[in-house]
């Protein structure tokens, strides 16, 4: 066992974990945050997903050994009282259905949106390629991203 330090969603963290053990098991095994899905364990469908220091990472292929020192944002953590604009964008653009890739789908596009705030199609497009979606397609999401923009330009952000 190694003693870890780290943050997950603005608050302080310090547990003994077993060094193989991910940080997607350490999330939903030690910390009960479900919202992160456990899909192919090998980084091919992205819907374990999360940031990691403001960055978009696969949690199944990362030890959270090293993720020590780091912050971790999950979709749990993206917005304290109200949907985030990306999350909202989803909603009205009906891009959400079964709801297994949806957690990925909008830690990418809160991502894409902080980076660059006006993204091109090919941007978006880009965004959404990682992470698999069996039900929706792609179209619905992307319209959302570039309809979540739109919101965060005009001041409705979280």
């Amino acid at each position: 066992m190694k003693v870890i330090t780290l943050k997950v969603n603005g608050h302080c963290f310090v547990k003994a974990v077993c060094p193989s053990m991910t940080l997607l098991e350490f999330l939903r095994e030690e910390l009960h945050l479900t919202g992160t899905k456990r899909g192919c364990d090998v980084g091919d469908c992205g819907c374990c997903t999360v940031l990691l220091d403001g960055k978009p990472i696969l949690s199944c292929l990362l030890p959270v050994i090293e993720a020590e020192g780091c912050e971790v944002v999950t979709i749990e953590g993206i917005s304290e009282c109200r949907l985030h604009p990306v999350q909202e964008a989803m909603v009205e653009q009906g891009a959400i259905q079964c709801g297994f890739c949806t957690p990925a789908m909008v830690l990418n596009g809160v991502h894409l949106l902080g980076t660059h705030p006006r993204p091109t199609v090919d941007q978006v497009k880009e965004c959404v390629s990682g992470t698999l979606c069996r039900c929706t397609g792609y179209t619905k999401i992307e319209t959302a991203f570039l309809e979540a923009a739109k919101k965060m330009e005009h001041g409705d952000n979280p």
